[in-house]
């Protein structure tokens, strides 16, 4: 599993040299990437560079999760009741109904929501701040981030562990 850390560089040459030195610690090309305000992504940033804006994958992967938790234990609740019917073919396919109703609603609501760098980081990212975003495991991590703090970036406080990455 891969852990996600970030830092904040002042400009995109320093993004630049951020990234280069986490590519010479061994960090893989597209495990790496950009998140600027929207001014200056659209302006001098490669688009496969930068990060999701918001929170549609994750809300999506929760949503299917528990839509069709949802209908697994609704479809054995009526299972359980003869008078209904209900076949445990029946259960299954309110399993996946409420799987693929929980990953639309999911889906949905996360298109609207900013995803967590943007809400977490909103100040840095006012300020003109580039974030350079490096998803790795432990082993490239622990080569990385000196490398990349040496640099002149800043490490912000935030590592997570990526399930999407």
């Amino acid at each position: 599993m891969k852990t996600r850390c970030i830092f904040s560089t002042n400009d995109l040459a320093s993004a630049r040299a951020a990234m280069q030195a986490a590519r010479d610690a061994g960090v893989d090309d597209y495990d790496i990437s950009l998140v600027a305000r929207d001014d200056i992504e659209l302006e001098r940033i490669p688009d496969h560079l930068l990060t999701g804006r918001t929170d549609f994958a994750p809300s999506a992967l929760r949503g299917v999760a528990c839509g069709g938790g949802s209908g697994l234990l609704i479809g054995l609740i009526a299972a359980a009741v003869p008078p209904l019917g209900i076949t445990l073919a029946g259960a299954g396919a309110l399993t996946l109904a409420g799987a693929a109703v929980g990953g639309w609603t999911g889906a949905l609501i996360g298109s609207e929501v900013p995803d967590i760098i943007h809400r977490k980081f909103k100040g840095e990212l006012d300020a003109g701040h580039i974030l350079v975003v490096i998803d790795a495991n432990k082993d490239k991590l622990e080569r990385a981030e000196p490398a990349v703090a040496g640099t002149g970036a800043t490490m912000l406080p935030f590592h997570a562990r990526t399930v999407l990455t």
